[in-house]
Formats: structure tokens, C-alpha cells, sequence
């Protein structure tokens, strides 16, 4: 991946997979951005942070992230943004949830490798903004 840097804000609680996947990222060419629950991502972005890739975890304490996602949309929080779900919750209503609220990606944690991770949200990310 050549040129400049893409932007990525990764929200998820679980401390260990928030910090391998922003240490991942990081390491292939990307500028990461983390939080460690909802209202935490929403702080940094009504902060000016203005992520190419929103990449969030659907179950955190406090907010989950269809929650966030709905205020995200609500108070026009990242519109150019790639929202990108990363969970181990993959029911097809929880995809669906996604795909109403405008997610243009949803990854199965336990059915990839950080690795695999990274691969799909480039090409998420290619087949919606051609990044």
C-alpha cells in the first residue's frame, strides 16, 4: 500500500484486542486511533477526529455499538467515513442492524486472523470509496 496514511479509529473494550489490532494496523500503513468503549469514540470525534475507517465492536459495557453507530448517524459524527463492524456477534439480525445503520462491513472476529482482518478492510474499503 503506497502513499498516504488512512486514518482508522478502532473501538472495542477488550484492552488486548484493541491494542494487537491498533499495533497491526499500524504496521500496514495505516494511522490508528483507539477507544476503549462508545462514548469514549464519540468524545474523539466530536473532537474533529475524522477517521477514514470507523472499525467498532458491537458488545461493550455501557453503549453498545449499534448505540453508537445510531448517534454517529444521528449527530452527522464521520459521514465520510467507512463503517466497518468487528464482532463475534454475527446473527443475521445483527447483520442486518448493521446494514440499516449504514455499516459498509461486517467481520466475524472469531472467523478471521488479525491478518485477515486488515486484508478486509481494504477491501472494504476499495469496493466502497476505490481508497
Amino acid at each position: 500500500m503506497e502513499g498516504e496514511k488512512r486514518k482508522i479509529l478502532i473501538v472495542d473494550d477488550d484492552s488486548f484486542l484493541l491494542d494487537m489490532y491498533a499495533l497491526k494496523f499500524s504496521q500496514n500503513n495505516f494511522e490508528v486511533y483507539t477507544a476503549t468503549n462508545g462514548l469514549h469514540a464519540l468524545e474523539k470525534l466530536k473532537d474533529g477526529l475524522s477517521p477514514d475507517i470507523l472499525l467498532i465492536d458491537i458488545i461493550m459495557p455501557e453503549m453498545d455499538g449499534f448505540e453508537v453507530l445510531t448517534k454517529i448517524n444521528e449527530q452527522k459524527l464521520c459521514p465520510n467515513c467507512v463503517k466497518i463492524i468487528l464482532s463475534n456477534k454475527n446473527e443475521q439480525k445483527d447483520i442486518d442492524e448493521g446494514n440499516r445503520l449504514g455499516v459498509s462491513g461486517y467481520i466475524a472476529k472469531a472467523n478471521f486472523t488479525p491478518a485477515e482482518v486488515i486484508d478486509e478492510v481494504i477491501k472494504i474499503l476499495e469496493k466502497n470509496h476505490g481508497l
